[in-house]
């Protein structure tokens, strides 16, 4: 799968893109609006645990950002059952270097119309730390709605934030 973004691009993951997942994702700022499950400090052997995890998929639905033939981030879905077999939530993450440049607004709208249209959903959302200003500016940019305020429901670095809930529904 490929995506252009001009000049930037959402592609599959590839071996090679290990050092710069790692060069990119070990960085404080990037992890501290992301679940602990994205490691800090990131490592080589954590990139490449991520991208073979990656390509055993049985469902492709996490993809690299690029820029020329350099991994800078990562976009990607987590897929429900039961009762919420239609929905998806929507996770990413940029370097740090490239922040503010529209980069990601381009990636969430862009991606969010692959998925509607390539996977059978009829809702994606996301959850963002009262921290990540920026990343609700993203989700609005690329037509998202604020759903709600969830109090005090994440500890993150010893912190108790609240998250805002963000959605995106099929028309």
């Amino acid at each position: 799968m490929e995506i252009d973004l001009d000049g930037y691009k959402i592609r599959n993951y590839e071996n090679k893109d290990i050092s710069s997942i790692s060069f990119h994702a070990n960085n404080p700022s990037v992890s501290a609006n992301l679940r602990n499950r994205f490691p800090y400090p990131y490592t080589k052997e954590d990139a490449q645990f991520w991208i073979d995890h990656v390509l055993s998929q049985n469902t492709q639905k996490d993809f690299a950002i690029a820029c020329f033939s350099e991994a800078i981030g990562g976009i990607g879905l987590e897929f429900f059952d039961d009762v919420y077999f239609q929905s998806a939530a929507i996770g990413y993450w940029l370097s740090e270097k490239y922040w503010g440049k529209g980069i990601m607004t381009k990636a969430v709208t862009a991606f969010t119309k692959y998925a509607f249209d390539t996977y059978k959903i009829i809702r994606i959302f996301a959850n963002v730390f009262e921290s990540n200003p920026a990343s609700c500016r993203v989700l609005e940019k690329a037509g998202y709605t604020l759903e709600g305020r969830l109090k005090k429901s994440v500890s993150k670095n010893g912190k108790i934030l609240d998250q805002f809930l963000y959605a995106k529904v099929v028309a």
